[in-house]
């Protein structure tokens, strides 16, 4: 069945990879950027699958931005059936040395993004009692990580957003919500946190320094531990989200993934344990 899917933050990576194998599996595409300047890489990957893609200009911190591409989809469309919320960034700093606006960044693009798209396509997907909201999460959802405190907050943030939503929409309207736990995405993983840690002021010469010399110096050698996974594979897992008949609640995107959150999902790996013990704890 074809399905009309809206994806946030398609101007690199993962959002490039999960749009290309949504419209070769025969989707209708809305692949979205705040900066539709940047769409060269995703207009290259649709030249070079053959496929067609709708782009469209959306922030996720501006409500206004977001109604307007939701509201152009509905126009052209008469349906959103897939919202998937993968646009975010990372931050790795100690809270106590972070700036207090870049933590009010990092909340409002990776949780309160996630909260404005959902919000926004969430009518019409009532109205039709039907639709699924899949959010590009992380372990750093389910397990906290040396200086990524800020980070995995918001995505914590995101996890509690997914269950609770999933608990009472789900039985109630049909709509299914679904969390994507990837370990990592492929990339020059020391250099990208150097480059971010410039950005926020550098290494300060403090009590931190030889522990997060230590954390930057060790994300070489977790590179061959199976952590990384390419944007492809990823894309993959979240494919087969989408065509499930009963989609999980939350799902790894790898072995290593599980394993290493397995103290957190060992008894209940797909979540739906859970959330049929709260519906029936609630609502019965």
């Amino acid at each position: 069945m074809n399905k009309v899917i809206l994806i946030t933050g398609t101007s690199t990576g993962l959002g490039i990879a999960i749009a290309v194998q949504a419209a070769k599996a025969g989707h209708t595409v809305y692949a979205t950027m705040r900066n539709t300047e940047k769409r060269g890489p995703l207009d290259q990957a649709a030249k070079d699958n053959d496929v067609k893609l709708e782009v469209l200009q959306l922030d996720v911190q501006e409500t206004k931005s977001i109604s307007a591409a939701v509201e152009t989809v509905i126009k052209q469309q008469g349906r959103i059936d897939v919202l998937i919320n993968n646009a975010g960034m990372g931050y790795a700093r100690s809270l106590e040395q972070a700036d207090e606006a870049d933590i009010l960044r990092i909340l409002d693009i990776n949780y309160m993004g996630v909260a404005r798209c959902t919000k926004a396509v969430m009518p019409h997907m009532r109205q039709a009692r039907a639709g699924h909201i899949i959010n590009i999460s992380s372990v750093g959802g389910l397990v906290g990580q040396p200086f990524n405190e800020v980070y995995c907050g918001a995505k914590f943030a995101v996890e509690g957003l997914t269950e609770a939503m999933a608990s009472y929409i789900t039985p109630s309207f049909g709509i299914h919500f679904s969390a994507v736990e990837p370990g990592g995405i492929t990339t020059e993983f020391a250099n990208t946190v150097l480059a971010q840690i410039a950005e926020t002021g550098g290494m300060l010469d403090d009590e931190y320094l030889p522990i997060l010399q230590k954390y930057v110096s060790g994300a070489q050698d977790r590179q061959s531990e199976g952590i990384y996974q390419s944007a492809d594979e990823v894309a993959a897992v979240v494919m087969q989200v989408m065509a499930s008949q009963e989609p999980p609640i939350r799902v790894r995107s790898s072995e290593w993934a599980d394993e290493f959150t397995k103290f957190k999902t060992g008894l209940d790996t797909d979540g739906l344990k859970q959330q049929k013990m709260v519906v029936d704890q609630f609502l019965s």
